[in-house]
């Protein structure tokens, strides 16, 4: 067994590109490998901002040999009418490498029966340039020179070994061989690689390491030791930290971790401020005393050694002042400002050019969120405070502090709206309108919050659809899908139960069926991330109603159910009722008068005893109760009932009654749908 090595040395990439490309790179080595039967045993993945490298372990020095049974004419076209091979067969056997007398007669058809011999692993691994890497795709690409070929950098050098022995192939104008670079500034030379698997250690003493999982451990581990030794706390561990740890570690190739400070007086601006301007702007990881005040201090990572430090935490510290002194600036000159003044100049302000300006945008929420209001049953306080909210929710927009650093929209205008004297409910809404501000971000935590996020995201997805701005394929310029999703989690964790193709039925827009199948495209993601089986999902989604709610409610615990023993008997007596019931069209109500039999009139009854209780029922409380009331019932009912009686109207009461059962049972889930074979 051997081992591979490939490094594509690059002009810097941008750091949310390297993790990605590194395993794009080993993904389509794999195919590539496995699509030329060249076993292996696993690939390695190194990266850093200047090289994608894999090293491919347990190699098979060729690929497997295979036998191969080829299909080819019928016997009825393989001769002509004198006895000769006809052209089809030729060609065909031609094609094979064979002649026709080496074909094999099979029934009908002649057969090509070949041996495929192994290939070399040189020989395969000589097409990875023009297999792999020349079919790699990035968002961001680059053309160098004259060249046509596009590449996310360009090409500086590149390494193919097998072992110590070079496998070339040319890319432009590189040759690949077996040079490599140390780090640009701390060992910039070209120096060989003598075997595959000296690859790591040897980049490792030329001052870059390569392996990025072991680079990010060692900038962890040097933060802590810095904290540490200063009795600080730094937060690694959350989302946004764990984003800038990967960007910081695509950063570098030899990290060195150091500390800055600022000036205290900066702590009179809002911490969000500073640390906007210290991790969002400058990658800092921004530190905390003991007592979890924000300290002034910040720890940032050099993509190199210690030497010239001072000059390096000078230099930092410069560039973050500058950005404190705008902060600062901003954060005294807005408090003057009034908020009616800002919300009077946002009728100047376009939402879009095609749908009219903020304000109108904030008029059309104040309208929807005045609906949701009473859906989700709020006090007349938050009534309200959701509607003040609505009123100003946008004006931080026009302020300097949000104009310089657009990441704290919402955030000021929380801060300002409580220093201007609004209520902690209203100023709360306007900072969490924006959220989620990602497919798993954090969620609204007050209601009156929750009713300004989702009549804003209703508001934006209804106005782009109704300009006919609608998104497709991956092309989504306004994030509608983002705040579709949004949506449909607000309204999931606040069990607000409403259909919402009655909610906007009312509402003056346009393609409004289309927003409900693009919602229910944005459910449907939602369940299936859950792991949920595909069949529940989409009978799920084809419910009579559309109650996002119970949806996202109903599909999880039918798949909490599937393995039950009476799973597959419910779902096929719920799926018979639904399929007789298309056939109830215009039968009238039940009359029980002209019931047969006590097995209709248990239907019946245990029908109108559902219908009852329906709406006060969970999700889990209508299934059991359809499993241990209706099921038996139904069972029961078609042994001893003949549906399509002769008599029409007895035949059209029992079609009727069963379909009452059916739309009950079809506000949960189209049950017909659920695969029980």
């Amino acid at each position: 067994m051997a081992n591979y090595l490939l490094e594509i040395g690059l002009e810097e990439m941008p750091a949310h590109l390297v993790t990605p490309a590194i395993n794009q790179l080993a993904e389509r080595l794999s195919d590539f490998l496995n699509e030329n039967r060249l076993n292996f045993d696993l690939i390695r993945k190194f990266s850093t901002p200047r090289r994608l490298a894999v090293l491919v372990e347990g190699l098979a020095e060729s690929s497997e040999a295979m036998d191969e049974e080829v299909k080819g004419p019928s016997a009825k076209i393989a001769k002509d009418a004198e006895g000769n091979w006809s052209k089809a067969i030729q060609g065909f056997s031609r094609g094979q490498g064979l002649t026709p007398d080496d074909l094999v007669l099979k029934g009908d058809y002649y057969f090509a029966n070949k041996h495929i011999a192994g290939v070399a692993a040189q020989e395969i691994l000589a097409k990875v340039g023009t297999e792999v890497i020349r079919k790699m795709q990035f968002k961001t690409y680059m053309k160098w020179g004259n060249n046509s070929f596009l590449f996310v950098r360009p090409i500086q050098w590149m390494v193919s070994l097998l072992d110590a022995e070079v496998v070339p192939f040319e890319l432009l104008d590189v040759t690949a061989g077996n040079t490599t670079r140390g780090h640009r500034f701390l060992s910039n030379q070209e120096f060989t690689i003598e075997k595959a698997t000296d690859y790591a250690q040897l980049l490792n003493t030329n001052f870059v390491m390569v392996d990025a999982g072991a680079r990010k451990a060692e900038i962890s581990k040097q933060i802590k030791e810095i904290a540490t030794e200063h009795g600080w706390k730094v937060e690694l561990a959350d989302e946004k930290h764990v984003e800038l740890l990967e960007e910081v570690n695509n950063l570098v190739e030899y990290p060195t971790a150091f500390v800055g400070s600022f000036n205290e007086k900066y702590l009179s601006v809002p911490k969000e401020v500073l640390v906007t301007s210290m991790r969002d702007n400058q990658r800092y990881f921004e530190v905390y005393t003991a007592e979890g005040k924000l300290a002034p201090h910040f720890i940032s990572v050099r993509n190199g050694n210690a030497e010239g430090m001072e000059n390096v935490i000078l230099g930092n510290e410069k560039v973050l002042v500058a950005r404190l002194e705008d902060a600062e600036f901003f954060w005294k000159e807005d408090q003057k400002l009034k908020i009616a003044d800002l919300v009077k100049k946002l009728e100047n302000v376009t939402f879009h050019a095609k749908i009219g300006s903020i304000t109108e945008h904030m008029a059309r929420t104040k309208a929807i969120a005045a609906h949701l209001a009473d859906i989700a049953q709020l006090t007349e306080t938050e009534k309200a405070d959701v509607a003040r909210a609505a009123d100003i929710y946008k004006f931080d927009l026009l302020t300097g502090m949000v104009g310089e650093f657009d990441e704290l929209q919402g955030v000021m205008g929380e801060k300002y709206a409580l220093l201007a004297g609004e209520n902690a409910n209203v100023a709360a809404a306007i900072r969490e309108h924006y959220m989620p501000v990602s497919a798993e971000g954090e969620l609204p935590s007050t209601v009156v919050g929750s009713v300004l996020a989702a009549a804003d995201k209703i508001d934006s997805i209804l106005s782009f659809f109704s300009v006919g701005l609608i998104p497709s394929g991956s092309n989504d310029p306004y994030a509608l899908r983002r705040a579709a999703q949004g949506l449909t989690r607000i309204i999931e964790k606040c069990n607000w139960h409403f259909d919402f193709s009655d909610f906007i039925a009312t509402l003056d827009y346009a393609n409004k069926e289309q927003v409900i199948d693009f919602l229910k495209g944005r459910v449907q993601k939602l369940l299936l991330d859950k792991k949920i089986r595909h069949d529940i999902v989409e009978a799920t989604i084809a419910a009579d109603t559309m109650d996002i709610a119970s949806m996202m409610e109903v599909a999880p615990m039918l798949n909490g159910h599937k393995d039950d023993a009476q799973f597959k008997p419910a779902v096929e007596n719920i799926s018979r009722v639904i399929n007789l019931a298309k056939k109830a069209d215009h039968v009238g109500t039940v009359s029980s008068e002209l019931f047969e039999n006590d097995a209709e009139a248990a239907l019946y009854a245990v029908t109108e005893e559902l219908e009852a209780s329906w709406a006060s029922l969970s999700a889990s409380e209508k299934y059991d109760t359809l499993v241990s009331k209706a099921v038996p019932a139904i069972n029961t009912f078609f042994e001893k009932v003949m549906v399509m009686a002769e008599d029409e109207k007895v035949r059209n009461n029992r079609l009727a009654l069963l379909s009452d059962l059916s739309s009950l049972t079809g506000t949960m889930a189209d049950f017909s749908l659920i695969n029980t074979k």
